[in-house]
């Protein structure tokens, strides 16, 4: 038995001000004594998502002890919806400016309906984990894969700018992914041969336009590359495990290879990938939208497009709850 109240104490949210200044902008933070720090422009979202996370380690809770705090303010931040539903996540939320950023535990049902919000993922804010031998060489599971691919997908959507094309994305996943604790990460030829993105020297500077990371030698045949997102270190899982989940993003099951689709029908399979599982509700629209960078419109044209290439048998989208739900050709075991 616990006592109600016991930790009211621990509001579990977050808020700093990027304010211009001459220099490069500063980052100021009410929650650390109202302190004002000078930032690199080039630099200033990673400083935003890492101080914020930094809060998040500090303020930590079990998860049975977390609550909506946009409930606990009366819902002002979203529109009205049915009400509060689903696991306390951490939100990442930023105004349409990009000056102020939230982050906070809100419930799945408010983070679905505020808008330029972001689900973080936990492991990106929690505190470095021992990798012990009886650790590392457990086997990981389609559902762990799963998992550490659907968190990455979110990070992304809220990490890179909303004009990143799909087959930027793809690279920035497989990179985040097989990242080591340094942030460094070297791509082999044939690797990204393979994935189709082989001497495509566009989409490095798209990633590093966005600020995300540092373009490589575009002579190099295996580009090295260093993120420049400081939310990108000390992550867990293991690196070996994330490089697992890197590889099954390749091919992920239950669907068949799509290395010859184009990358906006691959980024969308990878994300129903990611979400077909019995275990999870169905993901809404806007959702699989804001992972893969579409629009809602988009996001249906291409589920269509899946249909007539027979990677899925149907789809079907329920308006009154916005949820999307599809049938690969191939069901997955155990799925409804």
């Amino acid at each position: 038995m616990r006592l109600a109240g016991a930790h009211t104490h621990v509001r579990r949210i977050w808020t700093v001000e990027l304010r211009p200044q001459a220099g490069g902008p500063s980052l100021r933070c009410p929650h650390c004594t109202a302190q004002t720090f000078s930032l690199e422009a080039s630099s200033a979202r990673s400083a935003v998502l890492a101080h914020l996370a930094h809060h998040a380690r500090a303020d930590a809770l079990p998860p049975h002890l977390r609550t909506c705090q946009c409930r606990e303010r009366g819902c002002c931040w979203h529109p009205r919806h049915r009400g509060c539903a689903g696991p306390v996540l951490l939100a990442l939320t930023r105004d349409r400016s990009g000056r102020t950023w939230r982050l906070a535990d809100t419930c799945a049902a408010c983070t679905a309906a505020t808008s330029h919000t972001a689900i973080v993922p936990d492991t990106l804010c929690s505190p470095h984990l021992a990798n012990t031998p009886s650790r590392a060489r457990r086997p990981q599971t389609d559902h762990e894969h799963r998992q550490h691919v659907r968190e990455m997908l979110t990070y992304l959507a809220s990490a890179l700018p909303r004009v990143t094309s799909p087959a930027a994305r793809l690279l920035a996943l497989q990179c985040a992914l097989r990242a080591d604790r340094h942030g460094c990460v070297r791509l082999p030829a044939g690797l990204l041969r393979g994935m189709r993105l082989h001497r495509r020297p566009e989409l490095w500077q798209e990633l590093t336009h966005g600020g995300w990371l540092d373009l490589p030698d575009p002579r190099a045949a295996s580009p090295q590359v260093r993120l420049l997102d400081d939310a990108m270190l000390d992550q867990a899982p293991s690196h070996s495990a994330r490089r697992r989940a890197a590889h099954w993003a390749l091919q992920p099951s239950p669907f068949t290879a799509t290395a010859t689709a184009a990358p906006a029908e691959r980024l969308t399979v990878l994300a129903l990938a990611a979400y077909t599982t019995p275990a999870r509700p169905a993901p809404d629209l806007a959702t699989l939208a804001h992972l893969c960078g579409h629009s809602p419109q988009q996001t249906g044209e291409l589920l269509d497009r899946l249909v007539s290439r027979r990677t899925l048998s149907a789809w079907s989208h329920q308006r009154e709850t916005d949820e999307v739900r599809w049938q690969p050709t191939s069901p997955p075991p155990g799925a409804a």
